[in-house]
């Protein structure tokens, strides 16, 4: 499972988490824990942040000669958004038994197809790099550098005995006669005596002598491909001809001393450098940076190509292969099949209550359809969402969520596009037609009937002067003193028992006289 990309599982009701194995631990106590490489879907990070993920991915559409994207329907672009994700430098330890799977993630290709993304089950892709401690969105520095951006001009094909018109000394510079005088013995032993120069150059240098203090270590760095390239370059300066190249090799000043990368770097800047390298990777930038600062980077770039060739490298490799086979490659997870207890069990519905007296209410999630995609049918439904607004999703939308953390369509949740309107479904699930304008339609609470006590409607009038109704009613958010109305009502009850109210009978419309008539 090392270096796979995997589902864990850390919430029943929240959408799975991506990562990526970087290695398995077995702890002291039998159990598997995986080090894991984190990635953040959009609904992880910042409304603010996700402003500039858009801006990044309209300028690279801006760049592309065919924009795709504009012409995917909304449908595709809100899906495509459940596609993407940001890699992080943040490493974390997870229990193993949390797997639920594999997928893939790949850093975003300009030559691909985004449908094909949303083709391929538990696909994934990345272009920006997540850091959640400085809450900052950066491009990634290992991008592939293909696609029209990236291409030369190729030049029309010159026809049979056409002139090319370009003059080819500016366009290259010669390096190297193939064709000289010279046989490959003399070549040879001109090497022999550039290589015996760099060894007395050597022994002539202070700091030289200092790092290679025996003449086997002085004759091996004169040996290297720095002196090999000085003698050959010297060699086709000076017309191949040997002696004036000898005489080249020792100017007025001395022998000429040639040092590479490999031997201008000290034994602490090595260790420091082997150091960022086990840290970063090659991610020579950010070893330039904390570690090496007082180097190009183009020293560092030609330094590890040379470490790569030396014992030192070859070492360290077969130490991390060896780590390597000592620890666990692969791991058993079973199938887990726990039910979630997000599922609602259709046949087991607890009954409805009226104002607490135990009356049965109707259920109100039997016909309610799924938040994603409006189906009525499903053989198993997950409750989703905030709990007052019953919302739920059937089996196949309820998986979307978990591997793809949305929802198949906009919802008024996700503030995109309103869903249907709850409120224009039958107890059976279909549509009833509504006349008028759509409107956004929120889905209603629980139904509850309230039921007052006779003494409730008595103070109601009898204490109209304290209650104040119509003031009440205009001002629904001002609290209302309850109990001192339930004081002063007991107290006014016994008078007007002697003086009952009189109630004014209102006469009703007959239904004919309250509709129009058509013209």
């Amino acid at each position: 499972l090392a270096a796979h990309y995997v589902y864990f599982e850390n919430s029943s009701s929240n959408p799975y988490l991506i990562r990526r194995i970087e290695e398995l631990n077995k702890t002291a106590n039998g159990n598997v824990e995986a080090k894991v490489v984190c990635f953040y879907r959009r609904r992880d990070i910042s409304s603010t942040l996700i402003v500039l993920a858009d801006k990044h991915a309209r300028e690279m559409e801006e760049e592309m000669e065919n924009p795709e994207m504009v012409d995917l329907p909304e449908k595709q672009k809100h899906q495509l958004r459940h596609r993407e994700l940001f890699l992080s430098r943040q490493l974390e330890s997870l229990p193993a038994t949390h797997i639920r799977g594999k997928c893939s993630v790949t850093l975003l290709n300009e030559t691909e197809s985004l449908k094909s993304y949303l083709e391929r089950e538990d696909f994934f892709f990345y272009s920006l790099v997540y850091d959640p401690q400085q809450k900052t969105l950066l491009a990634d520095k290992g991008e592939i550098r293909v696609g029209n951006r990236y291409q030369a001009d190729i030049t029309d094909l010159l026809k049979e005995g056409e002139d090319d018109g370009r003059d080819q000394s500016k366009l290259e510079t010669k390096v190297w006669e193939a064709f000289n005088p010279l046989v490959d013995k003399q070549i040879d032993q001109f090497l022999v005596v550039a290589r015996s120069v760099g060894t007395f150059a050597r022994a002539l240098d202070c700091s030289s002598s200092v790092r290679q203090p025996s003449l086997h270590m002085s004759a091996a760095a004169a040996s290297r491909d720095i002196t090999l390239f000085h003698a050959m370059d010297t060699l086709h300066k000076n017309v191949y001809d040997i002696s004036k190249a000898i005489s080249a090799l020792v100017p007025q000043g001395g022998p000429v001393l040639c040092r590479d990368e490999m031997e201008e770097w000290s034994a602490s800047e090595a260790n420091l450098f082997e150091e960022a390298l086990e840290k970063y990777g090659k991610d020579f930038t950010d070893i330039q940076q904390d570690f090496l600062p007082w180097k190009s980077l183009t020293s560092i770039i030609e330094y590890y190509y040379m470490w790569k060739t030396t014992d030192r490298y070859v070492q360290q490799k077969r130490l991390k292969a060896a780590e390597a086979e000592s620890k666990l490659k692969q791991v058993y997870i079973p199938n887990y099949n726990k039910p979630n207890p997000n599922q609602i069990n259709v046949n087991n519905v607890k009954p409805g209550v009226v104002n607490g007296t135990g009356v049965q209410a109707q259920n109100t999630g039997a016909g309610r359809a799924c938040e994603s995609c409006y189906t009525t049918q499903s053989y198993q439904w997950y409750s989703w969402g905030p709990p007052n607004m019953q919302c739920r999703l059937c089996a196949s939308c309820w998986t979307y969520w978990k591997k793809y953390g949305g929802l198949k369509m906009p919802t008024r949740l996700d503030g995109e596009r309103p869903g249907p309107n709850r409120n224009n479904l039958s107890p059976h699930g279909v549509p009833v037609r509504n006349s008028g304008s759509p409107k956004f339609a929120m889905k209603t609470r629980q139904a509850f009937y309230l039921h007052t006590t006779k003494l409730t409607r008595i103070a109601r009038r009898l204490c109209r002067d304290i209650l104040r109704p119509w003031h009440a009613a205009r001002h629904p958010y001002l609290p209302i003193n309850s109990a001192a109305i339930k004081a002063e009502c007991t107290a006014r009850l016994p008078e007007a028992s002697e003086n009952p109210l009189l109630l004014k009978q209102v006469v009703r419309k007959p239904l004919e006289a309250v509709l129009r008539k058509p013209y």
